[in-house]
């Protein structure tokens, strides 16, 4: 053989695949971009999780507000507390009612937050007229 075909094959050798630094690159590239994916996928997870809880927090505000539009009793002035639950889950809700310049309706805001003293979830004002 000659010295020129032995060159163009070990030419050939070396052309082949990738060094190691080349594939470290491209794997610290391809790290990074997975970690920015990740941090994506858990903001949008937590996201979706308050947003979930707010909505559930709103059905039990207005679920109570219901309960207080169509009950047969007027509700006096002043804060009560209970809870409910909704979804397998415990909310707990704050009602105050406030009389208000009419002698037969009543303000009632109502609070509602997925522990008992957290942060309020849903905050929604009624009014309650005095049943006849």
């Amino acid at each position: 053989m000659s010295a020129s075909v032995l060159h163009r094959s070990h030419r050939r050798k070396r052309s082949r695949g990738f060094t190691l630094i080349e594939v470290m690159v491209a794997l610290a590239i391809l790290a990074i971009a997975l970690a920015a994916v990740i941090e994506g996928v858990t903001a949008h997870v937590a996201n979706a999780t308050y947003l979930r809880d707010r909505t559930l927090a709103h059905w039990v505000a207005m679920n109570r507000a219901a309960e207080l539009q169509l009950g047969s009793e007027w509700p006096s002035p002043g804060t009560t507390k209970g809870a409910a639950l909704l979804a397998d889950h415990e909310w707990f809700w704050t009602v105050i009612v406030y009389q208000t310049g009419d002698t037969h309706v009543r303000r009632a805001d109502i609070e509602v937050s997925n522990k008992d003293g957290g942060e309020t979830l849903s905050k929604v004002i009624a009014y309650v007229g005095q049943p006849l």
